[in-house]
């Protein structure tokens, strides 16, 4: 019976440790894709500001980097940080 509690104890503890051990690389992966998807977007952003101010809002460089920029919010679903919007945005919250 000893020696049963024990293997058990011993499989558990291993257990506890693996898991333990893979959180914190889980969360930094995480931590990092997120990361990826913030300089991304930041780069986005700054095309699309840099085509309005050279061609204008309404031009089709313009509205290029616009689809762009949607297009990577998009592959970063878990990106919603409120401080980060594109220009339409900051436009719509200028004019309440």
């Amino acid at each position: 019976m000893t020696r049963t509690i024990r293997i058990l104890a011993v499989a558990l503890l291993t257990i506890v440790g693996l898991v333990g051990t893979s959180l914190p690389a889980r969360a930094d992966d995480r931590d990092e894709h997120r990361a990826r998807c913030e300089r991304r977007i930041h780069a986005a952003q700054d095309k699309l500001r840099e085509a309005v101010q050279k061609h204008g809002e309404d031009s089709k460089q313009a509205h290029k980097r616009h689809e762009q920029l949607e297009q990577v919010k998009r592959d970063c679903p878990d990106y919603h940080d409120t401080e980060h919007h594109d220009m339409d945005h900051h436009d719509d919250h200028d004019q309440h």
